[in-house]
């Protein structure tokens, strides 16, 4: 552009009119784009619903503030058409007042280039001129940006509130047609303080995110709250098209750092952002920030170039085979598709990439399952199975990805509300998704006892998550034993066994968490489970000592695994008041009988016929007490 300072200024000058004179240029059958979220141009709203305006379409996505136009006595004249459904416009779609246009955000930009939806008009909001005659879009560059140089005219609202961010998030006067100064508070949004509900979530996918992750984070409550259970991480980048005040909780603690992004490091990107004051005036003129229109920020093959790249997107439905539905209740549209997929897909593809579903396991007052046999009628698939990888409730983790539909309605039982597992085990059998054989105690009756769950790191500083065990772990406990060598199955089995099917495994990983308890020490290998230990106990209410026995993959041996699950498990049992363990070790089995003597409590062993009977006391005998009598 080589318009001079003075020649912008003087641009500026004739085009600043007001609101009424500005719309003038708005004419029947025209189409009219009205800025994004809280950059919403309320002014240019307010004034625009109120012209002798008819039949003119009006197009956006998600918009906070005001929405005169859906007024019913306007249907008329205006007719709304919105890519992601606001609170605002949402009784206005689902009454047939307003129209509904799914589409993935990273998309929709092309419709406006290509002319398949051509601008006539946008309304935007930008903050003052710089010194240069450019104006920022600020808080919104989404689609905002493209639908203003594509639109045969730009109405943008002057607002001194509004934020100066930096990026690809510029337009110059000379390429907009009026300008209308209106200085109003720029719209705030805040979310709920977080529920007990959404913290149980929020833990669970702070589990799947590592250090030196690159996060996305969607619109809404959840999401947002996952990022209060981050703060124990280290070096965490950010690539997202929405962000919110949480955000900056992360960065005084010095979480997010954007050190290991392998797309512009250091820098935070994304594509608007709707929080309060405090967090608009943190981004104004920060470098940190920047802010690039949605085709880019959400584009599978941009997100999949940062390595480890963790996608964070709710849901409204899921059925047992993995379809996710996030934008209707049944016949009934309430958000949009919005860049789900796009960031679904894109952390697929990148390297170590997590994509996560989240949602509660209910709604309506635990009413509704959420995870549910079949979509609702009328209810679409947004993400659908086979891009589906985690899938976190409040009731813990399911990794659906590869996994058969048998694993994958398991998987989904076992994290759905307990008041409705009865009932989709019994769809699950009826339409063969599961072994008809499996167990329903384990899922209904018994309690997952997530108390229990804790990190430990092996002596070379590998993180290890013990857990209990889940029904769903039996694909993972075949796995285990079938990397064990001959030699760790005969310590452990006593014999030989070739192979473990479901007949015998299904009694391993279908436990009552009471007279049985099992822990598994877990890791992720690309991205999905792998146990590599397994301790479990049998209590003997006769005695309440319980029979203990303990295996480690031999690729995981010597590196405190063992150990780590034998204190564990020995910490459970005494809360439980059990007196102490019973166990029987060969006597070539040198490992585990050094393991015994590191956990630093008192036992006796006897030998007979090369096989050692154990008994470990949880409490400090007298001198006189004797195993044996």
């Amino acid at each position: 552009m080589e318009k001079s300072d003075f020649d912008w200024k003087e641009e500026y000058t004739k085009k600043n009119v007001p609101a009424a004179r500005a719309l003038e240029i708005i004419q029947p059958g025209n189409r009219v784009f009205i800025g994004s979220a809280c950059a919403a141009p309320q002014h240019l709203i307010r004034t625009f619903h109120q012209m002798p305006l008819e039949d003119v379409e009006i197009v956006h996505i998600l918009t906070m503030g005001e929405a005169p136009y859906t007024e019913q006595e306007l249907g008329t004249r205006f007719r709304a058409n919105t890519f992601f459904i606001s609170p605002n416009i949402r009784e206005a779609v689902q009454k047939g007042r307003a129209d509904y246009t799914p589409v993935f955000l990273s998309e929709i930009a092309e419709l406006f280039r290509s002319g398949q939806m051509p601008i006539d008009v946008a309304l935007v909001q930008v903050a003052p001129p710089d010194k240069y005659g450019f104006c920022s879009f600020g808080i919104s560059v989404d689609i905002t940006k493209p639908a203003a140089e594509y639109a045969r005219h730009v109405i943008a609202q002057v607002n001194p509130n509004m934020p100066r961010t930096l990026g690809d998030s510029f337009i110059h006067v000379n390429d907009i047609d009026f300008l209308v100064e209106g200085e109003e508070p720029v719209l705030e949004f805040t979310t709920p303080g977080p529920s007990e509900l959404t913290k149980r979530i929020a833990k669970n996918v702070s589990y799947i995110v590592e250090d030196g992750s690159t996060i996305q984070v969607g619109y809404g409550g959840i999401p947002s709250a996952v990022l209060s259970y981050l703060l124990g991480k280290h070096d965490l980048g950010v690539h997202t098209e929405v962000f919110g005040d949480s955000l900056l909780e992360l960065l005084g603690e010095g979480v997010i750092t954007g050190e290991r992004k392998t797309l512009h490091p250091q820098k935070i990107v994304a594509s608007f952002c709707m929080g309060s004051r405090r967090l608009y005036d943190y981004i104004h003129n920060n470098p940190l920030f920047e802010f690039r229109p949605a085709h880019y920020v959400n584009d599978p093959a941009i997100i999949a170039r940062n390595d480890h790249m963790v996608a964070i997107n709710s849901a409204l439905e899921i059925d047992l085979t993995g379809q996710v539905c996030a934008d209707s209740y049944g016949y009934q549209f309430y958000s949009g598709i919005g860049g789900q997929l796009d960031f679904i897909r894109g952390a697929a593809r990148s390297k170590g990439g997590r994509p996560i579903i989240v949602l509660p396991s209910t709604r309506k007052n635990e009413t509704l399952s959420r995870i549910v046999s079949a979509l609702s009628e009328g209810s679409g698939v947004v993400t659908s199975r086979g891009d589906v990888h985690y899938v976190v409730t409040e009731w813990g983790i399911a990794y659906l990805h590869g996994k058969s539909i048998r694993e994958r309605a398991l998987a989904l039982i076992s994290i759905a509300h307990p008041l409705f597992r009865r009932e989709l085990l019994r769809i699950a059998k009826e339409h063969h998704y599961i072994y008809t054989d499996q167990p329903e105690a384990p899922l209904i009756q018994a309690r997952y006892p997530e108390e229990f769950e804790k990190w430990t790191e092996t002596k070379d500083g590998t993180k290890v998550f013990i857990r209990p065990i889940r029904p769903a772990d039996e694909s993972l406990e075949r796995d285990a034993f079938y990397n064990f060598s001959r030699e760790t199955v005969y310590y452990r089995f006593f014999s030989y066994l070739k192979a473990l099917p479901h007949e015998q495994l299904k009694k391993f990983v279908n436990i009552d968490y009471e007279e049985e308890m099992a822990l598994v020490a877990v890791v992720l290998d690309s991205g999905r489970e792998k146990i590599v230990g397994i301790c479990r106990y049998i209590v003997d209410r006769a005695t309440n000592f319980a029979e203990f026995a303990l295996v480690i993959r031999d690729d995981w041996q010597g590196r405190g695994v063992g150990k780590a699950l034998l204190n564990s498990i020995i910490e459970i049992a005494e809360k439980k008041g059990l007196e102490g363990f019973t166990a029987y070790i060969l006597e070539r089995n040198k490992r585990m009988l050094r393991l015994l003597d590191k956990t630093g409590y008192p036992y006796d062993s006897r030998m007979k016929e090369g096989v050692y009977a154990v008994k470990i006391f949880f409490k400090k005998r007298n001198e006189s007490e004797k195993m044996y009598e």
